[in-house]
Parts: C-alpha cells; structure tokens; sequence
C-alpha cells in the first residue's frame, strides 16, 4: 500500500491505529527494527520515516519490509494521518530540530505539522543527554506534551557506561499501546494524589519558615499522571512552576493545610506520591501581627509538625488498603540514602526515592534530577535527566505496582 493512501487504516470500531515510525541517525537504529516488527505484530498500520542519518545505519528497505509497507514518497508527506509519531532512536540533533522547530528532513517535517500524541525514544553519549542544551531541548518538548520513554542507563556505543541508551522496543511498544488502546493509559480510572512544593511555617504576620523547593518534581509527576489517564489531585504549596492542566489543584501553603487535605484524600486514593517538601517543624506561637525590628535577639521555638506519611502508611497497613505510597527524601549523600531505608520501614511506604540535595547539578532549583528508588525488593538509581523524564521513570513502577505496566 502506497503513502499516498490515507484511508485504508480507518475504521469506525476497532478500527486499526496508524503510527508513524521515525528512525533518525544512531547506532540504536537497530532497534527501530524490533519496535517497528511489535507494532505490526499488534495490529498497527506502521509508516516508517528515516532520516539520512538512519539510512546510514539500517537501509530503509529493511523498514519498509517490516512494515509491510512504503515510506513516504508523497508530494506532501508531512500531511499524512496517523494516531501517533514516535521517534525511536531520537538523536541529539534530531531532537534539537523538534525543539525548535526546524523541518529539513521528511521525519521533522512530519513531526512540525503532527497534531497527535508524540512519543521520543532518546539515544546518545551520556554528556550529550547531560548537556544543559540537551535537557533545555527536552524540557521545551515535555512542556509541550511530548512523552519520553527513557533514556536507559547502562552501557554506550563507545564503550562508556551512563545515561543515554535508547529504551528497550518493549518498553516503547507498551508505552505506544497505552496511548493507543482508549483506555486513557495505564492509570485509568486510578485515583492519584500528588503533593508539590514547599511548605512555609508563619512567624509572624510577614515572615515564614520556609525550604528551596520549586515543586517541579511534583508538578511533573502530577502531569506524567495524567497524561496516562489517573484522576490527580495536586496539593500545592508555594509553587515556583505553574500546576499543570488537568488536575485539580488544591492550594495547601501550610504543613498543617497539606496534612489536612491529605489525610483527607489519600486514604480514597490508589497512588499517593509525597513529593511536597514539608516543614519538619513549625514556630510554635507565630504572632499574627508583623513583629518590630528592634535591637534585641529573637527566640523562636519550632515544634514538630505531623509526620502526614507515616500516618497515611499506618492507616493503610491497619485498613488493608492496597495503594502504592510513595515517599520521597531530600538528604545529603550516603547518610541520607541509609536514612531513606530506614524511612521505608519506618512509614509503612511502597517506595522511597532519594534525591541527594548535597549536589547543585540537580534537585533543588534544577530542571534535572537523578533519584534512587528505594523498596523492599532492591534499590536502584534512576540516572540524570530531566524531572518530567525522571517522574515518568517512577510512573513506570508504580504502574507496575498496581499490575499495569512494563517497569
């Protein structure tokens, strides 16, 4: 069947999904190969789209035989239909020409005039993925809505190891068929809350006890959620980012604002993620009027604030509820990773992620992160890359948790 027919793949029921495959230049092109065969397998109309680059590696013809299909030879290609575009692998360059807008190839052609859901498969060197250009790029495409299924970390092309390989074909093709199978994603139907953003502890009428914390790992768990198709409620306090369409937002500037309305709403939910860095302590007798500068110390005593986690974990382990608690801990270094085990049993939490807030590359007032994903079977490290990228790593898991998803 030619590129010129648009038709064949629309049906009213059950109707078979198109998806275009975009190949740019890697040595991961390989693995376009696998992904392109479970597509097909599964039922889908695939169009294969190779930039020279990828050409380079694997010869078009070898796509178009799995596919069963051409490529593209029409007079104005970039206005096939399809339901989704992936691009498996997404170079560097490629994916800097997404960002930006530029259409030099048929694939980012196609890609600039795509209105559908948008999947990037990134691969390339660790530093390039590192790269504060890269990750800007990244982050100007997840803003947009784009869906990143990795990179992986582990070993590279040239020997290195770090984060930059392409995710497996499975993973892709999961990540296809959620998007794909009407159902919303993975976390239909599933009740989600998200806490985002740091809590601030009132001294007075003006001033606050507060922490560096942005929210945009919150907010980027909030909006992976959705995407997938979770009803989220995001408790938001003090965010620096925009929360994201979709959700319902609940303002909670306070520790005691964002306990109330979690203990009021995460026992209802099937995922709790406690992203929200909240005050461990609290002035104990704040004025509600501005306090006077004047020539004399001042005293503050902090007390404790409640410890909404434990609580929501107790509650769960005494109900029998099966829901997935996520915990996540800011600490410095090897320490703070210990303590983050220990917080694990201690709280009754499915999952610990830990941030080392020590480093000034990620975390606080970064757009990168990288986590350690801490749980009874075993811990292991989510590498650096971008918090929405990083948010739709823990997603993964937790899907797997509730039984559906990849991991």
């Amino acid at each position: 069947m030619g590129a010129e027919d648009t038709s064949g793949a629309r049906e009213s029921a059950g109707r078979t999904t198109r998806v275009l495959v975009g190949v740019t230049g890697s040595i991961a092109a390989y693995k376009a190969c696998e992904l392109v065969r479970l597509l097909v397998k599964a039922g889908h109309d695939v169009v294969p789209i190779t930039t020279p680059g990828a050409e380079r590696f694997v010869a078009r013809e070898t796509f178009e035989a799995l596919a069963r299909r051409e490529s593209p030879r029409a007079l104005y290609p970039h206005l096939l239909e399809a339901d989704l575009l992936v691009v498996a692998p997404l170079s560097a360059n490629t994916l800097a020409k997404l960002a930006h807008g530029l259409a030099d190839t048929v694939l980012t052609e196609a890609a600039l005039a795509f209105r559908g859901p948008l999947v990037l498969a990134p691969a390339m060197n660790a530093r390039m993925w590192e790269h504060p250009a890269t990750q800007a790029n990244v982050a100007l495409l997840a803003g947009r809505g784009a869906h990143l299924v990795g990179p992986a970390t582990g070993e590279l092309a040239e020997g290195e190891t770090g984060a930059g390989r392409m995710a497996e074909p499975e993973e892709i093709a999961a990540r296809i068929q959620d998007l794909l199978g009407g159902g919303g994603g993975p976390l239909a139907g599933r009740r989600v809350l998200v806490t985002a953003g740091g809590t601030r502890e009132p001294l007075d009428a003006v001033r606050f006890v507060g922490n560096r914390s942005s929210g945009r790992m919150g907010v980027a768990l909030a909006a992976e959620a959705a995407a997938r198709g979770a009803d989220v409620t995001l408790l938001a306090a003090n965010l620096a980012v925009p929360a994201p369409p979709g959700v319902h937002t609940v303002e909670t500037p306070t520790a005691a604002d964002l306990a109330r309305e979690a203990l009021a709403r995460g026992p209802e939910a099937d995922v709790v993620l406690m992203a929200a860095a909240v005050a461990d302590y609290r002035p104990a007798d704040p004025s509600a009027a501005k306090r006077p500068k004047d020539a004399e110390p001042w005293a503050v005593t902090l007390e404790p604030t409640q410890d909404v986690l434990a609580e929501l974990g107790l509650r769960a382990r005494e109900n029998g509820r099966e829901s997935v608690l996520v915990g996540f801990a800011a600490d410095h270094g090897e320490r703070g990773l210990e303590r983050a085990r220990e917080k694990l049993a201690a709280k009754n939490g499915t999952l610990f992620v830990f941030n080392d807030v020590s480093r000034d590359d990620i975390g606080f007032d970064s757009e990168l992160n990288e986590v350690t994903v801490v749980s009874e079977s075993g811990e292991h490290v989510i590498g650096k890359r971008d918090k929405r990228a990083v948010a739709a790593a823990i997603l993964d898991e937790v899907a797997t948790l509730l039984g559906g998803g990849q991991g």
